[in-house]
């Protein structure tokens, strides 16, 4: 199962052009049939430079890349932490997801109308940021309100969760995300028990009309510049086209494919590749990973049968030019089950069956 993005903010922003947008990206869901795919969920496929260069050598009949999911999330109102519009929907979308990544307006147009009646980047993310932290602070009193009784009877585990649950609602209320609140590890193993929205990574999209131009805003992620109109007219044209005008535009690469590198660089997730005549493929781990556990992803049982990989980094296979000539240059090397995957590895796992 792909992890998600939450695309979130305030209505009008340009959130749902962005996710439909995203979506003509997307892979045919019989290649994934592990996924249910919602009218407001599209599984897309991660643009990877290195895939296409692994397939140049091997010629496979198949390339596959590997994918993230986003999630169309109702829009936000302020209120929305107290059931306001679409409120308490709005929020249990979010918790589901894996991480965040907010759309703000930055672009003027009569004929789509701001929900405050004019365009200020700065409230709109101070709104979102606050309602988050308020949906937390609530969810956070609940807790520690049953909590509390629990650890009067001297219940260790209750004792160390209301500790951590008063250090939250402190920060909290201080305006303060849970994402910058210094934890120890036995903490941030208790953490991701209570599904807090604020604890989830953020990127920002500023919806803009000139990315080049675009104010730059102090927000506590990275914020990628996309006029989301453009990437919709340049994902309109067929595939062969988009390059050459996205060339024409000076730009090295679609906004899309930036805010897909780097949502799925904020899951913290790695890439290794499996290739041959028959597919080259990009798989999807999460980082610190080892060995066995990448071979896991390619089939459950071959983490349990895991024996050992042959490990090459992606460049390396490439200048080779072939898994035969790299394995007469050395430049394959046995690895066990201790390994940590590297992003770009080129594995060949040996199992048990």
């Amino acid at each position: 199962m792909p992890l998600s993005i939450g695309i979130v903010g305030l209505p009008n922003v340009g959130k749902s052009t962005l996710f439909n947008t995203l979506t003509k990206k997307g892979v045919d869901a019989s290649n994934y049939p592990f996924c249910t795919i919602d009218p407001n969920v599209g599984v897309v496929k991660v643009p990877d430079k290195r895939l296409d260069a692994l397939a140049q050598v091997s010629r496979p009949a198949k390339i596959i890349n590997t994918v993230i999911e986003f999630v169309d999330i109702a829009g936000l109102v302020k209120g929305a932490h107290a059931g306001e519009g679409l409120g308490n929907q709005f929020l249990a979308h979010i918790r589901e997801c894996d991480a965040i990544c907010e759309v703000v307006r930055n672009f003027e147009n009569k004929d789509i109308i701001h929900v405050d009646g004019r365009v200020d980047p700065k409230s709109d993310e101070e709104t979102i940021h606050m309602e988050l932290i308020f949906a937390d602070l609530a969810t956070t009193e609940k807790r520690l309100e049953k909590v509390i009784r629990e650890a009067k009877s001297g219940d260790k585990e209750a004792i160390k969760l209301k500790a951590l649950l008063e250090k939250l609602k402190e920060k909290l209320a201080a305006g303060v995300t849970v994402r910058d609140v210094e934890m120890n590890d036995e903490e941030k193993i208790i953490l991701k028990t209570l599904s807090l929205l604020t604890a989830k990574p953020i990127l920002y999209v500023l919806n803009t009309d000139e990315p080049k131009s675009s104010p730059d805003f102090n927000w506590p992620g990275e914020t990628i510049k996309v006029n989301v109109k453009l990437e919709e007219e340049i994902s309109a044209l067929p595939e062969g086209e988009q390059a050459e005008y996205i060339k024409e535009l000076g730009l090295d690469e679609s906004g899309l494919d930036k805010l897909i590198r780097a949502s799925y660089k904020l899951l913290g997730l790695d890439t290794f590749f499996t290739t041959g005549a028959d597919e080259t493929r990009a798989w999807t781990v999460k980082h610190g990973s080892k060995a066995p556990q990448a071979a896991g992803v390619i089939h459950t049982d071959f983490e349990k049968g895991f024996i050992r990989a042959e490990v090459i980094a992606w460049d390396k296979f490439v200048e080779a030019g072939s898994e035969t000539k790299a394995k007469e240059l050395g430049l394959m090397r046995t690895e066990g089950k201790d390994y940590v995957m590297q992003d770009g590895d080129v594995c060949n796992f040996l199992v048990n069956r």
